[in-house]
């Protein structure tokens, strides 16, 4: 019956803009429905709920308060017979391990003969270190063998002016693709690529404008061109921005900008806060018209 159905219930905070790909991540990881949702300035709050999940527990408590009382307090008192049962037999499990352990120290431990340590390089070449032949420097041939020996040099180094593309960078690649923009391989790029410049075709998924400055906004940025229903990558994130900060290039320069525009994004790595939504946060350095 449906009035018998119990539910669990959960809160998820996510950011504005955002809301479609955080139902989607509930629903497909956890199986939660959602029942409403509370729109704030910065963040819109989630509420899911679920049936709550039987467990074996649960069920066999069902099925005995279905049970006549006669037959309850029978169950009762199987259980406690069992429940004896099972404590006398870890009591004599428990004193017959004690007992052969008693027996087995009794045992007096026979002499084992010590071996004799194996003779060093030196021994078996008659060699004999003095504090005259180890303070001495060693020859050429030594020197070079030993220059030999050792691990080849590095290779070099990612240039660090190269712009990041999926082309060159397999990581940037992975994280365009991946659905949960709250992912550790998200601040893991962060950390790695800080300060350095990306490129990607991308469009706006969000766009919220500042109430004290009509001119400046907080843009969402992600991959592709399905602007508010982007559902992969992370939540790049343009903080406190006008059109002229995004220094628009090429020979079509909009004169304001909207959701689900589509654009080439070239910029900056910045942070990745986790406790702001998982927001990354990028630096225009170019944009251009698609």
């Amino acid at each position: 019956m449906s009035d018998d159905i119990k539910y669990e219930y959960k809160s998820v905070q996510a950011v504005r803009g955002l809301e479609s790909r955080s139902i989607a991540k509930e629903q497909r990881e956890g199986d939660w429905e959602l029942v409403d949702q509370t729109q704030g300035t910065l963040r819109t709050t989630l509420r899911f709920r679920r049936v709550k999940p039987e467990t074996a527990l649960s069920k066999a408590w069902v099925v005995f308060r279905g049970l006549a009382p006669a037959k309850q307090r029978a169950v009762v008192a199987g259980m406690a017979i069992l429940l004896l049962i099972a404590a006398v037999g870890i009591g004599t499990s428990a004193a017959q391990e004690k007992g052969g352990a008693k027996s087995s120290d009794s045992v007096a431990p026979h002499d084992t003969a010590v071996p004799s340590p194996a003779p060093t390089a030196a021994e078996e070449t008659g060699q004999v270190k003095t504090l005259e032949n180890a303070a001495t420097k060693p020859t050429v041939s030594e020197a070079t063998s030993e220059t030999s020996s050792q691990s080849p040099a590095p290779a070099v180094a990612e240039d660090a002016a190269q712009v990041i593309t999926t082309e060159n960078n397999k990581e940037f690649a992975a994280l365009l693709a991946a659905t949960d923009y709250c992912d550790s391989t998200v601040a893991d790029f962060a950390t790695k690529y800080h300060g350095r410049k990306i490129e990607f075709d991308g469009s706006i998924t969000n766009l919220q404008q500042y109430e004290k400055y009509k001119t400046r906004y907080d843009i969402l940025l992600g991959p592709g061109d399905a602007g508010p229903r982007t559902a992969a990558g992370p939540a790049f994130k343009y903080g406190n921005v006008d059109t002229i900060d995004l220094k628009f290039t090429g020979s079509s320069v909009p004169s304001y900008v909207s959701e689900g525009d589509k654009f080439r994004f070239v910029a900056e790595v910045g942070d990745y806060k986790a406790n702001q939504g998982c927001l990354f946060f990028l630096t225009p350095v170019s944009t251009t018209v698609r």
